[in-house]
């Protein structure tokens, strides 16, 4: 039984391993120009890919980090680096598009307003939180929970109970009167 466990682990290894790899040898991958160029001008994204700093941030429709032209991988890959690089995105204008959430801690009273992000399989969701730009009050000023939203605002991140949370900042929701 456990010669099966131990074949079972090593195999999954390996499919892990080599599934999301290219042909190249790395030699052969150590030889290419993008590899030699300066570690400062590169940054490291999930899954292993390598993106210049100055080209990471060039987004679509004046937003530095658009979520929304993103094909759900992608977007949840994203959402993924910016949960835990987020010294990276502070100051970024971010867009995303998903379902409302909301959650109202009974201890504090503090409400908590977000975006969830899914990823391929719709099987893991990340929320976004956002703080939207004005005086608004819940239910009256926000959308029904789960309604598809799209807002933008600028990217923070603070830490509470341990925990790292992103929001955006001064945000505006999308096609909205705020009349729900």
């Amino acid at each position: 039984m456990r010669a099966v466990k131990i074949f079972s682990v090593l195999s999954a290894a390996v499919v892990c391993l080599c599934s999301c790899g290219g042909t190249k040898s790395v030699s052969e991958q150590a030889a290419e120009p993008a590899a030699a160029a300066s570690a400062e001008a590169e940054t490291t994204v999930p899954f292993g890919g390598i993106v210049p700093k100055e080209e990471k941030f060039k987004g679509a429709n004046g937003f530095d980090v658009d979520l929304t032209e993103l094909s759900a991988s992608m977007v949840y890959a994203e959402v993924y680096d910016m949960v835990y690089n987020p010294d990276d995105y502070v100051g970024k204008t971010v867009r995303a598009k998903g379902p409302f959430s909301y959650f109202k801690d009974e201890a504090t009273g503090k409400e908590y307003f977000a975006v969830l992000i899914s990823d391929a399989t719709a099987c893991c969701s990340q929320g976004i939180e956002f703080v939207l730009d004005g005086d608004y009050t819940y239910p009256q000023d926000y959308p029904a929970v789960d309604t598809e939203i799209t807002v933008n605002g600028v990217f923070n991140y603070y830490k509470e109970n341990g925990f790292t949370y992103c929001q955006l900042t001064g945000a505006t929701l999308e096609d909205s009167k705020l009349s729900w």
